[in-house]
C-alpha cells in the first residue's frame, strides 16, 4: 500500500486553518547497503495553512532490518522520526518547498522518503561493543565460536627466526 495522496483544498488560502490526521503506507525499494526500510510507516501529521503553503509537522515511525557493520548479524529495529516539511502552491526552482497539486492535493510520500532515507543508518552496530568477525576465519567473535590463531605479521619472520635460535649459538 503506498501513500495516498491528501486533499488540502480546505487549508489551501486559509492562513491560521490546521487539520490533524493520520499516514500509513509502503516506502518500498527504500534503503542503504546496511538497512532497509521494512513493514508500513506510520505517521501523525498536524497540517497548519501558512501564507508559503501548507506546513506538515509530526511523527513518523516504522521498523528497519538492520546489518551490523562489524559481524553482520541482521537484526530489527525501529525509528522514530521528527518531520516539518513546507508545501507550496506555487514553488520556485530553487525552493526546498513540495508542490501542492493545482487541484489542491500534497503527495506524502516523496517527503516520507526524503526524511526517512537520510536517518537510515550508514554504519549500524548491533551493540556499541561489537567485537566484529575474525580476520582469520571468519567467526563472529560477539558468539566466542573463534578458536584464536596466533597471528604475526610476515614483515617481522626474519626476526622471529632470531628469537628462535638457541642462546649459545646467539653469544658466538
Amino acid at each position: 500500500m503506498t501513500f495516498d495522496p491528501i486533499d488540502v483544498r480546505d487549508l489551501v488560502g486559509h492562513p491560521g486553518a490546521s487539520r490533524r490526521l493520520a499516514v500509513e503506507g509502503e516506502l518500498d525499494g527504500l534503503q542503504v547497503e546496511l538497512a532497509t526500510v521494512t513493514g508500513p510507516v506510520r505517521g501523525e501529521l498536524l497540517l497548519e495553512s501558512v501564507v508559503e503553503g501548507i506546513l506538515a509537522s509530526g511523527t513518523i515511525t516504522g521498523s528497519l532490518r538492520v546489518r551490523c557493520a562489524r559481524c553482520l548479524t541482521e537484526f530489527d529495529r525501529t525509528f522514530e522520526i521528527e518531520l516539518q516539511e513546507l508545501f507550496s502552491s506555487e514553488p520556485d526552482a530553487g525552493d526546498d518547498a513540495y508542490p501542492v497539486t493545482p487541484d489542491g492535493f500534497l503527495e506524502p510520500e516523496p517527503v516520507l522518503r526524503d526524511v526517512v532515507g537520510v536517518e537510515l543508518p550508514f554504519a549500524p552496530l548491533c551493540r556499541p561493543d561489537c567485537r566484529g568477525l575474525c580476520g582469520v576465519c571468519g567467526e563472529n567473535l560477539n558468539l566466542d565460536g573463534c578458536p584464536g590463531h596466533e597471528q604475526s605479521d610476515p614483515r617481522w619472520a626474519a626476526l622471529e627466526t632470531l628469537l628462535l635460535e638457541p642462546t649459545a649459538e646467539r653469544e658466538r
